[in-house]
């Protein structure tokens, strides 16, 4: 069950934010090798956040997911990265990413669990 939250400061407009959740949908069951079916991704925007002292267009995100690798955080880092410079024109410098690998027995789903 890959989980990615964005949350930003930057205002994303309304018309924007479906393609924006769909291509972070994508891209974690790429770079986890899940299926799509399983990911979850959710967009915190416009939020008051200030980072190295200033407001300028920034991220914070938390990755998650059962099985995660030290390889696959570095390729997912790289990926959203360049999403985010193209999409909402955050610079790499102004995003931090926080990636959990979660024991399978410690995710729930449909009432258990994947452990």
């Amino acid at each position: 069950m890959p989980y990615l939250k964005l949350t930003t400061n930057v205002e994303i407009p309304e018309q924007q934010s479906p393609k924006l959740l769909g291509e972070l949908s994508k891209l974690m069951a790429k770079e986890t090798g899940k299926p799509e079916r399983y990911v979850l991704v959710e967009c915190v925007e416009n939020k008051a956040m200030l980072f190295a002292g200033s407001d300028a267009p920034l991220a914070y995100l938390e990755c998650k997911s059962i099985g995660l690798s030290p390889g696959q955080a570095k390729s997912i880092s790289a990926a959203v990265n360049s999403l985010l410079a193209s999409s909402l024109n955050i610079q790499g410098d102004r995003i931090y990413i926080e990636f959990s690998n979660c024991p399978s027995e410690f995710w729930g789903w449909n009432g258990s669990t994947f452990g």
